[in-house]
């Protein structure tokens, strides 16, 4: 697909880290771009510098991603690109002991589905009415496109650490649902595929202790450090401006297996 400024965007999770990366990338390719985020501050302030929108939505809930993709739509035209970006992670055990008292506890299953709602079934809902928006454009370029989306999994999905059940089962599911949402959608010329990054520099990871970070960092086969999250739009803008790429997962990690922890 050709970017320029007749080409809009949404990206879910658009107001930091690889959203935030995305979002200015596409942005300096003259597309138009809506953020959904619930963090406003950082949406709008992010908003005003690239000259796009901000949307507060809430990806478990059908009338916030209306409400969103209206917004959108009524500024910018529909969406022919959606990035998914927006997620979130609860480190916890499937049972444990606590090693002070011998108490045992387990993962809460409201907090395992919440996860889920999140990471697998918000994408879910925003690639589904995307997809459905996009069936009323006009077929553009020689392949006759009519959109593209991707998703952010993570290297979790196939390699998930202590207490991240919940985590890779929900960025899993996006990996296992690129291929027949690919089939789903072949005849309509829409494309879809999945990122998987490993350690990235985000908020997520800034708040952690230098020491931390660095021993992550360390970790990482080659290159040594953390991953930038501009290297993830780079990515992500590869595959949208590539036609054959489709129904694919791919991993951006620097070679990293994550270890049991």
């Amino acid at each position: 697909m050709k970017l320029d400024t007749t080409i809009a965007a949404v990206i879910t999770g658009g107001a930091s880290g690889l959203g935030a990366a995305t979002a200015r990338a596409l942005s300096a390719k003259g597309v138009k771009v809506a953020l959904f985020d619930l963090q406003e501050d950082k949406g709008r302030a992010l908003a005003e510098e690239i000259g796009g929108l901000f949307c507060a939505v809430d990806v478990t809930r059908d009338d916030s991603v209306d409400a969103g993709f209206a917004a959108a739509r009524a500024a910018h035209g529909q969406e022919r690109i959606l990035v998914n970006c927006a997620g979130l992670g609860r480190s916890i055990k499937t049972a444990s002991r606590s090693k002070e008292d011998g108490t045992i506890r387990h993962f809460p299953a409201d907090d395992f589905n919440f996860v889920i709602q999140v990471n697998l079934v918000g994408t879910f809902r925003c690639i589904a009415k995307s997809a459905a928006g996009m069936l009323t454009l006009d077929p553009i370029g020689t392949s006759g496109e009519r959109g593209a989306i991707i998703n952010s999994a993570s290297a979790a999905a196939e390699d998930g650490q202590v207490g991240q059940a919940a985590y890779s089962a929900s960025k899993a599911g996006v990996v296992g649902m690129t291929l027949p949402i690919a089939r789903d959608l072949m005849g309509e010329g829409i494309r879809i595929n999945t990122i998987l990054p490993g350690l990235f520099d985000t908020p997520l990871l800034a708040r952690l202790p230098d020491k931390v970070r660095d021993a992550l960092a360390a970790s990482v086969p080659f290159p040594k450090r953390l991953g930038d999250p501009a290297e993830y739009a780079q990515l992500a803008v590869s595959i949208i401006e590539n036609a054959y790429m489709n129904g694919e997962d791919i991993r951006l990690d620097g070679a990293i297996r994550m270890a049991p922890r």
